[in-house]
């Protein structure tokens, strides 16, 4: 069963609730533009009654990254906290249907599933409200041997540390990819999660993970550095694979004495960047569990992430590895 698996991904199950909104709703509920703000269980459901038609569907920055690996062709696995829900329903439904391999069933109690209301102004700037709920309540009994199984990729979120059984989780799938011989990554989340838990994603690097995927805010937070050459300096004491991404410099992969340089893909117009990052991973992770170069694994998460930024929403969908085939 799990043989097959190229990449599990343990995250924080998060539904997005994508609703378009003007102004006055944003003043309405007291949203800065732009902002991302953490909300409880009643204020999700507050703001959730208040917005008018909305597309749900399961999201959070690995579970991003999964289903698009999963839209890509490759063969994946997800674990990740929800409730026996609605919106649990949509997350477990939605990862289904693209042929993910949902390895934990529902929870029966506890709080609801988590989801992030999304809140795109006429602008396209999105301001988010989010509900944490379930997604903080995975734990260690939840990684074991038949639910991690043997894929060649486990994907951490470092978004995982803030859960309460987070490092214990997160130390628990380690042991079991290296003695399964599955390699593991780290994708660092944003730049105040590193600031959060910076020696224990130290530590985590230097101890059980194979390959870093971040942005270079989020290495330079983990390496303490203030320029990109010190980045690059400090990269050389580590022999993990690091897949950096710059925005529109580009990104740079380094492994050891090997350093790829990759161009980023100038567009005429850039509708949105989140989930950029996500699809990066996504098309770097295919590329690499496909056995391909460094240099063709950054092409083509550059090429994944460059679809992204020209559309709604951060999905990679069905058919872009043939479009990007078609460019060889």
């Amino acid at each position: 069963m799990t043989d097959s698996i190229k990449l599990l991904g343990i995250s924080n199950a998060i539904v997005d609730v994508l609703a378009h909104v003007d102004e006055d709703f944003l003043a309405k509920i007291g949203a800065p533009r732009g902002s991302m703000t953490l909300i409880d269980e009643a204020r999700a459901h507050e703001i959730y009654g208040l917005m008018g038609p909305a597309t749900e569907m399961s999201g959070g920055s690995v579970a991003n990254t999964v289903a698009g690996f999963a839209n890509l062709g490759g063969a994946a696995a997800y674990i990740g906290r929800v409730r026996d829900d609605q919106l649990g329903e949509i997350f477990g439904h939605d990862m289904r249907s693209l042929g993910v391999d949902v390895r934990l069933q529902p929870a029966s109690d506890g709080s609801p599933t988590a989801r992030c209301h999304v809140l795109i102004d006429p602008t396209g700037q999105r301001t988010m409200q989010t509900y944490l709920g379930a997604c903080t309540e995975l734990g260690v009994a939840d990684i074991t041997l038949e639910t991690v199984g043997q894929p060649a990729v486990i994907l951490l979120e470092g978004y995982v540390w803030d859960i309460a059984e987070g490092p214990a989780l997160a130390a628990a799938a380690i042991k079991i990819a290296k003695e399964n011989g599955s390699k593991v990554a780290l994708s660092l989340s944003d730049s105040f999660c590193v600031e959060r838990h910076r020696d224990a994603f130290e530590e985590t690097v230097r101890g059980g993970v194979d390959i870093v995927v971040a942005d270079e805010d989020e290495v330079a937070a983990l390496l303490q550095t203030h320029s990109h050459e010190e980045t690059m300096d400090a990269l050389a004491g580590y022999d993990n694979l690091f897949a950096m991404t710059r925005s529109e410099k580009g990104s740079v992969v380094v492994h050891g004495q090997d350093t790829v340089i990759q161009p980023a893909t100038p567009v005429e117009s850039i509708v949105d960047t989140t989930g950029a990052g996500d699809a990066y991973t996504a098309g770097f992770l295919y590329g690499w569990t496909d056995g391909k170069s460094l240099q063709e694994c950054a092409e083509l998460g550059t090429f994944c992430a460059t679809r992204v930024i020209q559309q709604i929403g951060g999905r990679i969908e069905p058919g872009l590895m043939e479009d990007y085939l078609a460019t060889r």
